[in-house]
Order: structure tokens, then sequence, then C-alpha cells
């Protein structure tokens, strides 16, 4: 891996990558977060009693919104047509939590680590919005990349901590 950033060129100006020479190759990554929330606040969200409405539904279609904006909001990534995008969000007794799991995939000439991210974030600020009126107390935690497949720096997977 290479230890120069590559968004700085010669002189520290902050540019946009040129991948028009890379080839095409299936990219996949997977990111993942949690919500962190009272008990009463995950048994409404369980329950569908939340005023918003359904918690979990909503969460995933802004998430992946979320993911097919991801070059609007971080100034310097690629627009990148995405061939895939999946959340999945399950509930964390054990931690009080709502777990997000996003996994996107293009045909493409750059990764798409941060619109997996994005997924993530986007849902769990999603989350955080539709239940703050019960729980102001909420905490989005370890928003990280899982796994990372494809591309010339080759594939990644996250350490279990």
């Amino acid at each position: 891996m290479s230890d120069q950033l590559t968004h700085l060129d010669a002189q520290g100006n902050a540019v946009m990558v040129d991948v028009g020479d890379k080839p095409n190759s299936e990219r996949v990554a997977i990111a993942e977060g949690y919500v962190v929330m009272e008990q009463n606040t995950l048994q409404l969200i369980r329950e569908g009693h939340l005023k918003k409405g359904d918690v979990l539904t909503v969460a995933k279609i802004a998430g992946i919104m979320g993911a097919k904006q991801t070059a609007t909001l971080i100034p310097l990534c690629h627009p990148i047509p995405l061939t895939k995008i999946q959340l999945d969000l399950s509930l964390d007794e054990v931690r009080c939590a709502v777990h997000i799991v996003a996994t996107v995939r293009t045909l493409g000439k750059t990764g798409v680590e941060m619109e997996a991210l994005t997924a993530v974030t986007v849902a769990a600020l999603t989350i955080y919005d539709m239940a703050k009126a019960v729980d102001r107390a909420m905490r989005i935690s370890e928003v990280r990349l899982l796994e990372k497949r494809g591309g010339v720096h080759g594939d990644y997977v996250a350490r279990v901590v």
C-alpha cells in the first residue's frame, strides 16, 4: 500500500484522482455501524410505535439514497454507476442498538468504500432523526469499512475488534 495521499498533487493542492486509465473491474465494499440507544427506544422501534413511522424501512431507503449521492456529498469522490446497494438493519438486543450493514457493488474504475460508508452513516442519521423525540442520547458509533474487494490495491478485510 502506498504511503502517499492520493488526493493531493505535488504542491499539496487537493485534486480528484484521474482513474481514466484504470481497467473496469468488479468492486465491492461492506461497511457497518451502530446506533446505540436506550432500551425503551429499541423496544419502540421493534414494535413500530414511533410516531414518525417504520424506522428500519425508512432508514434502509435513506441509506440507499445516501450511497447514490456520495459524489455530491464528498467533494473528491467520483460519481460511480452502482450495480447494487444493500442495507441490512438488525436489532442488537445485547448492545441495545440498531446494527447497520451496507454492501455496495460496481463494475468500474474506482472503489465503492465511500458509498458503503455513506450508506451506513445516512441510515444511522435517519434512525437518530426518527427517534430523537424519545432519546436524544443516542450515539452513532463504530462506523467502519469491514471489507473491500477489487481494484489495484487488492482486497481488505477488517480485523475483528
